[in-house]
């Protein structure tokens, strides 16, 4: 939410509260009771938020029930305590963490917010079955076996039915509905399993036409973050990784549809090729089960049986005290007792404060994390630490530093790793000291190497009429200038550096994962590993998700599974707001931009987007003395 919104809606609400004292915020007025049942979802007349005075009751009782023209949020025949049916809609981006930009931006539903509603919903007797939509679903390989998972174990060997309803139903979108007992697709809708693929995108060419050089060095021979900068086309080293790496997706891709469809091999892969399979072709090739709209596919998966749609049933409006905890009047959610605290570390990782707790959702800058590590290993009442680790890379001292902090929280309690779809380079850096490293096997992973560089755009300045100066005193005052590119000392030093920093990379590792050094180079060297490929070398310890990372943590703390979940970041407050605003860090370059722009004419949108998320590495990074670093993963 943009930061005037919620400052808006903390207005309003605050004066609706005026004249109301506030709880007493001792004792265990901030437990967060995990193992409550769900409320209801307030379509009941006489449901009002719970806490609010009077006049703020009279002003929100109405605002929580569906309008006029919306879908009704429940069956008529619809009762608490009754036998039902539960309605999930999956759409838009499936992230780590709600979304929150002070500029506002693109939301994601949180994984565990989706996989806490299927734990809940196999909990409860009453519910009979799980009606999923999926509707423009963007969802990556890894994280769609890890909530394929979930949904096989929502069923319980057959004691609550699945049935799954798509429009266009892609790569690791397919995958993910083969878990379901039923899958149709809406009239006119696709089954549209291409395969994986990955098109490096190399723009060298390019940029030597505009006279923008990249001078990057790398030690590793698979550390190819900056090839498509540095190369007309990839190396071999990139091109053997990124054979792996797709092979490993098309696996599972083939196993889901074998699995799910009961279908051969030889038929899914036929499938595969066709690509596009529509209408009754797709439920000829057994990949769907009928065509139907939405709305009779509801009908008739709920024959017989009431329904509710699940929905977020929290926010400001529902819960007073989300109010007072966002005006800083309460203090935040913790449990009281003995429990578990879930990190996520997810983005960039960069240098410094970032944007504080607010930027903690998309990024992961080091004073940040590391304040955050150090505080909950000093914390009695947390027994284990789980660090969800969501990153491609970044600084090398940032990585540095919060290795540090994982191996000072390590010395007083465990520390067990959860990977998401991406832990590679400096991601996988953090990880290494921990006491167990859990993945999925479809996670990208290892690539531990160091690269480094500027992109230099003295000639195409130049070439614009553009003309610059140097003043300057001592013989490397220039070295980290963008308008020439490094003389061979200047190289030679930094490479010097670069080394250095591999070898601490090496034996970060070693110690972590109690390998010997010359082992570890082995296998790093720069090489981006699957999931099952790295647990094969033993980077990683065990294949499974996040829910699998948090029980080992409870069993190596012995704290039961009722016991509440601390989870850092938790929700922004008024105060987070202030000390973040101001803070936001600055994109691409000027050159970057206009090579951008050329792109756009010469190549189109698409090969433009490509080359825009390539180079904003290049100016989130600018300022680090070194990467160690971003993997650009294969695009899909």
């Amino acid at each position: 939410m943009p930061m005037m919104s919620k400052l808006l809606s903390a207005t309003l609400l605050a004066s609706l509260a005026l004249g109301c004292k506030a709880p007493d915020s001792s004792g265990d007025a901030g437990k967060k009771d995990e193992g409550a049942p769900a409320k209801d979802d307030g379509d009941s007349d006489d449901a009002s938020p719970m806490g609010l005075p009077p006049m703020a009751k009279f002003f929100t009782a109405g605002l929580d029930k569906p309008g006029p023209y919306e879908e009704p949020r429940k069956s008529e025949g619809y009762e608490d305590g009754k036998p039902h049916h539960l309605v999930l809609e999956l759409s838009g981006a499936v992230a780590e963490l709600d979304s929150f930009d002070l500029f506002g931006g693109t939301m994601g539903k949180p994984m565990r917010e989706i996989t806490d509603v299927l734990a809940k919903a196999a909990a409860d007797e009453n519910v009979q079955g799980l009606v999923l939509r999926a509707a423009d679903l963007s969802i990556d390989m890894a994280t769609a076996e890890e909530l394929r998972g979930h949904l096989i174990a929502f069923k319980g060997d057959g004691a609550r039915s699945l049935r799954c309803h798509a429009e266009v139903a892609g790569n690791a979108v397919y995958y993910l509905l083969t878990a379901c007992d039923q899958i149709e697709l809406a009239p006119l809708g696709e089954v549209m399993v291409t395969g994986p693929a990955a098109t490096p995108v190399h723009v060298k060419g390019l940029m030597d036409k505009v006279g923008v050089r990249a001078d990057f060095l790398h030690v590793g021979a698979f550390k190819g973050a900056a090839e498509p900068l540095t190369r007309e086309e990839p190396s071999p080293e990139m091109m053997q990784t990124l054979e792996a790496i797709v092979d490993r997706s098309y696996q599972t891709q083939v196993a889901g549809m074998v699995e799910g469809r009961g279908i051969d091999e030889a038929a899914a892969k036929a499938a595969i090729d066709q690509a596009i399979v529509m209408g009754s072709d797709a439920v000829d090739k057994k990949l769907v089960d009928g065509i139907s709209t939405w709305e009779d596919f509801l009908a008739e998966s709920t024959e017989g049986s009431a329904w509710k749609r699940w929905r977020k049933e929290d926010g400001a409006l529902a819960d007073f005290g989300a109010l007072q905890r966002f005006l800083g009047l309460l203090p935040p959610e913790r449990p009281s007792e003995p429990h578990v605290a879930l990190v996520y570390a997810v983005g960039n990782i960069i240098d410094g404060k970032g944007q504080g707790t607010v930027g903690a959702r998309q990024e992961i800058a080091s004073r940040t994390l590391v304040a955050t590590l150090r505080a909950l290993g000093r914390d009695e009442n947390v027994e284990a630490v789980v660090l969800r680790v969501s990153s491609g890379g970044g600084s090398a001292l940032a990585s540095e530093q919060i290795w540090h902090a994982v191996k000072e929280v390590r010395a007083h309690k465990p520390v067990v790793v959860s990977m998401g779809a991406v832990a590679a380079s400096g991601g996988y850096y953090i990880s290494a000291g921990a006491n167990k490293i859990y993945a999925d096997a479809n996670t990208l992973t290892g690539s531990i190497g160091v690269v480094g560089g500027k992109i230099v755009v003295g000639d195409a300045l130049e070439s614009i009429g553009v003309r610059t100066y140097e003043v300057h005193r001592g013989a490397r005052a220039m070295m980290w200038s963008s308008i020439d590119p490094w003389t061979d000392e200047e190289r030679e030093a930094v490479r010097s550096m670069m080394e250095h920093t591999y070898e601490e990379f090496l034996a970060r590792v070693a110690e972590g994962r109690g390998m010997e050094r010359d082992a570890v180079h082995e296998i790093a060297q720069g090489r981006v590993w699957t999931g099952v490929d790295a647990k094969e070398r033993g980077l990683v310890d065990e294949i499974g998700g996040l829910d699998a990372a948090l029980a080992e943590a409870r069993t190596l703390a012995e704290v039961g599974d009722d016991v509440g979940l601390e989870v850092y970041p938790g929700e922004p407050t008024i105060r987070d707001l202030i000390t973040s605003f101001g803070q936001v860090q600055s994109g691409v370059s000027l050159g970057a931009t206009a090579l951008v722009e050329e792109v756009a004419m010469v190549a189109g949108p698409e090969h433009a987007r490509a080359v825009a998320s390539l180079l904003r590495l290049v100016g989130d990074l600018r300022d680090a003395r070194l990467w160690a670093v971003s993997l650009v993963p294969p695009l899909r």
